[in-house]
């Protein structure tokens, strides 16, 4: 028979006795006990107000989706074809110029390394002599049929 037979715990508990403490807190507070009471209970108020109150918030609607084309629809297979030759060229112009830029870069670091004393040359034979290496080996470990 759960709950009919007192629990120890509640029989150390009093109410009688924590109000008689209540009061005697209350009056080793000093002048200020009533302000301190009051200031207490607002903030205390406060925060259950806030925590208790429920807010319903309608989701937002869902966006609508707008599909842009960047070709139309009818275009022809010689305009199609004139477009991915523009790209193409474009997009050589650019691997151009970004080789380029390696290229200074390059340079750079080369003409750097000679004025602190580096060997450069043997530094860039051994870079290409590993590379080589490296093409050779992942063409051997490449699977047949493979490219």
């Amino acid at each position: 028979m759960l709950g009919l037979r007192k629990s120890n715990y509640w029989s150390h508990v009093s109410p009688t006795g924590a109000i008689g403490d209540l009061r005697d807190v209350f009056r080793d507070a000093g002048r200020n006990r009533l302000r301190i009471a009051f200031a207490a209970s607002v903030i205390t108020a406060i925060l259950f107000w806030g925590l208790t109150r429920d807010v319903w918030r309608v989701p937002p609607p869902r966006p609508t989706i707008t599909y842009i084309n960047s070709w139309p629809a009818n275009r022809t297979m010689a305009e199609t074809k004139k477009f991915i030759e523009a790209n193409q060229k474009r997009n050589d112009e650019i691997a151009a110029d970004q080789a380029k830029r390696d290229e200074e870069v390059r340079k750079a670091y080369k003409a750097l390394g000679r004025a602190t004393g580096i060997d450069v040359d043997a530094i860039e034979k051994k870079a290409k002599a590993d590379a080589a290496a490296e093409k050779i080996k992942t063409k051997q470990e490449a699977p047949v049929g493979k490219p």
